[in-house]
């Protein structure tokens, strides 16, 4: 009886020394891919190239891990990948969505059908966080996305108290509180508007201070939360920054944002996702490498990396069944 074929799993995530090895939600699903005997190999950007129109890369295969050891990823020698040859390609780079993003999304494009990709590249690309979340407006704060001056200033008048950040940041970085005495209220906006990008403006949620929850979502369905409580009379909650992880449960209003978000998920190939909640409004919805399945985990005894890949199997042998044979 010949053997099953092993599952081949690609990686393309942040370099080991950016990551926070407790708390990665990437060596999660690696640890849980391991377990299963899928033999995965990991790579950055960096090391991925086109070369006689096939899409390669430059990676080590996962010999093991084990967060509690110093060097928590034992690694075979770096050598070239065809990723046409493996079942899933994970995307798990954090953003800035920027050229270099941009241009991974058109390259793993190439890759046939027969590779899942998750999540699919051209929506990734096509639905930036603070954008992607327009199509649900209606469950949000009053949003102005904007490069004038005076239209920005037009809205801190209107709604007094606004979070004011660039389109494409991440990890809460360039976020300003403002209201419309703030004496810095002009040098931040210069400083804002003076980049590239629009900046996104929103009326101030003042219950932000109770929790600014993180919803994971599965091929478009909830498997699990946290609230994430910001300290010492800081706006923004995330976990990296100070922000405290809360056991919670979904409100009827956070699953029915769920509900409402589901089918434009699923239709854009969006299989995990991680979307913002604070005081009952959608405020983001993270299509790239969402985080905190390690707190989530903890705090509910749960395991979201297993449900990560019984889904992910079970929705590829549901397209394979599809293919014409």
């Amino acid at each position: 009886m010949s053997k099953e074929k092993k599952i081949k799993v690609a990686v393309q995530m942040d370099k080991l020394n950016k990551i926070n090895k407790y708390t990665d939600s990437t060596l999660a699903l690696i640890k849980e891919a391991i377990k299963r005997k899928f033999s995965v190999f990991i790579y950055n950007v960096d090391n991925l190239y086109l070369e006689n129109n096939e899409l390669k890369a430059i990676a080590n295969k996962v010999l093991s891990i084990n967060i509690q050891k110093e060097k928590f990823l034992t690694l075979d020698t770096a050598h070239v990948i065809n990723l046409k040859s493996f079942e899933f390609v994970l995307i798990r780079q954090d953003p800035p969505f920027n050229m270099e993003y941009i241009t991974a999304t058109y390259l793993l494009e190439r890759l046939p059908k027969s590779c899942m990709i998750l999540n699919k590249p051209n929506s990734i690309r096509d639905c930036p966080e603070k954008l992607f979340v327009m199509d649900f407006f209606n469950l949000m704060p009053p949003t102005l996305i904007s490069k004038q001056k005076s239209n920005i200033i037009k809205f801190v008048k209107k709604f007094k108290k606004v979070v004011i950040k660039p389109i494409y940041g991440n990890g809460g970085t360039n976020i300003f509180y403002l209201n419309e005495k703030d004496p810095n209220l002009n040098t931040i906006i210069d400083s804002l508007i003076s980049e590239t990008e629009h900046v996104i403006v929103q009326k101030f949620i003042k219950n932000v201070k109770k929790g600014d929850k993180r919803i994971l979502l599965i091929n478009g369905l909830p498997v699990g939360a946290v609230n994430r409580i910001p300290v010492n009379n800081e706006i923004r909650a995330n976990l990296h920054i100070g922000g405290k992880a809360k056991k919670t449960n979904l409100t009827k209003r956070e699953k029915f944002i769920c509900n409402q978000i589901k089918s434009k998920l699923r239709e854009r190939g969006l299989f995990f996702t991680g979307i913002d909640v604070i005081d009952g409004y959608l405020t983001e919805i993270n299509v790239t490498s969402p985080t905190c399945i390690r707190e989530i985990d903890t705090l509910n005894k749960v395991n979201i990396s297993y449900i990560y890949w019984e889904e992910a199997l079970q929705l590829r042998n549901h397209r394979a069944n599809l293919s014409p044979s």
